[in-house]
C-alpha cells in the first residue's frame, strides 16, 4: 500500500473513533436527563400524596392539616413502593409545623449515575405549594 492509503485508513479510524466517543457522550447524558425527569416526575406525584395527606383528617389516617407524622420512617403514609425503575424515594427532613409554616423534604436517588454520584432531586412539600430541586 501506498503512503496516501496509509494516511486515509488512519484519518478514517480516528474520525469513527471519535464518532463513536461523542455517541457514547450522548447516550450517557441522555440516560441521565431521562433518569433526572421521570425522577422529579415520581417526585411530583409523592407530593401530591403529602398534599393529600396533610389535608385529611386525622380521624381518617390523613396528618389534620400537618406534616408532623410525616418522618422518615412513615414513608408507607405515601406509597407503598418507596422504589421502583426510576430510583429510590424517602422523606429525608420529617414533617413539621402547622399552618403555613408546615413543611417536609423528600428525597429521590436515581439509577444512573452523573459525576460519580447517582442522579438525585429533592421535593420541599409546605402546606400550600410545593418547590422540586434538581441535586446533580
Amino acid at each position: 500500500m501506498g503512503q496516501q492509503q496509509l494516511l486515509l485508513i488512519l484519518l478514517g479510524v480516528i474520525v469513527i473513533s471519535v464518532a463513536i466517543g461523542i455517541g457514547i457522550t450522548m447516550f450517557t447524558d441522555s440516560a441521565v436527563s431521562t433518569n433526572r425527569d421521570a425522577l422529579i416526575t415520581d417526585l411530583q406525584n409523592l407530593a401530591s400524596r403529602a398534599h393529600q395527606f396533610y389535608h385529611r383528617p386525622t380521624t381518617l389516617g390523613g396528618g389534620g392539616n400537618s406534616y408532623d407524622l410525616l418522618t422518615p420512617a412513615s414513608m408507607s403514609l405515601l406509597t407503598d413502593n418507596p422504589t421502583d425503575a426510576n430510583g429510590s424515594f424517602f422523606i429525608e427532613v420529617a414533617g413539621s409545623g402547622s399552618g403555613t409554616n408546615a413543611r417536609v423534604v423528600i428525597k429521590g436517588v436515581g439509577t444512573e449515575m452523573y459525576n460519580g454520584s447517582p442522579v438525585a432531586a429533592h421535593v420541599f412539600v409546605y402546606a400550600d405549594h410545593d418547590s422540586i430541586a434538581a441535586i446533580n
